[in-house]
């Protein structure tokens, strides 16, 4: 069977894998197309590849080579391109801070660009709500707005 997960791997919730681990049985072999796809961190792949181990589960790494833990040099490998993995995972994550570091420095910060008094939706919004001829659903729909948007509107100040 193939499971999927949408999310990354490194958020908690992840409905395919737990679906997985619930289906595998001893003497099954778990296949993933990478480490990294796995686990969230290496103390939580080690973690997850140790009670799969205990279960008498193997498990395969189709990217990472020789990682086949249904082997002693497998169960090597596997321990070491998982610390590898989690020391790629942390490095992407330095250069990312650090480019966003320097995006702020040079004036640029990321994000929507804040919505102020002088918006047309908001005058649009105020206008109608003053006006007292539709509802607020009506004025939410025909702006496309949701609710919260509206009374966040309603809350700017002048």
């Amino acid at each position: 069977m193939i499971f999927t997960d949408q999310t990354s791997g490194a958020k908690s919730s992840r409905p395919g894998l737990d679906k997985c681990l619930e289906t595998l049985s001893p003497t099954d072999i778990l296949i993933v197309w990478r480490l990294d796809r796995l686990g969230r961190s290496m103390s939580h792949l080690i973690n997850l590849i140790e009670s799969l181990i205990e279960k008498k589960i193997g498990f395969k790494s189709i990217q990472d080579g020789a990682i086949d833990t249904t082997t002693a040099s497998g169960e090597l490998m596997f321990n070491i391109f998982s610390a590898l993995s989690q020391f790629d995972r942390r490095l992407i994550q330095e250069r990312t801070n650090a480019g966003l570091a320097a995006a702020r420095a040079r004036g640029r910060n990321g994000g929507r660009p804040k919505t102020g008094i002088n918006n047309p939706k908001v005058q649009m919004a105020k206008q109608m709500h003053l006006n007292n001829s539709l509802s607020i659903e009506s004025i939410c729909d025909s702006l496309s707005i949701s609710r919260a948007t509206f009374y966040r509107y309603l809350s700017m100040e002048s």
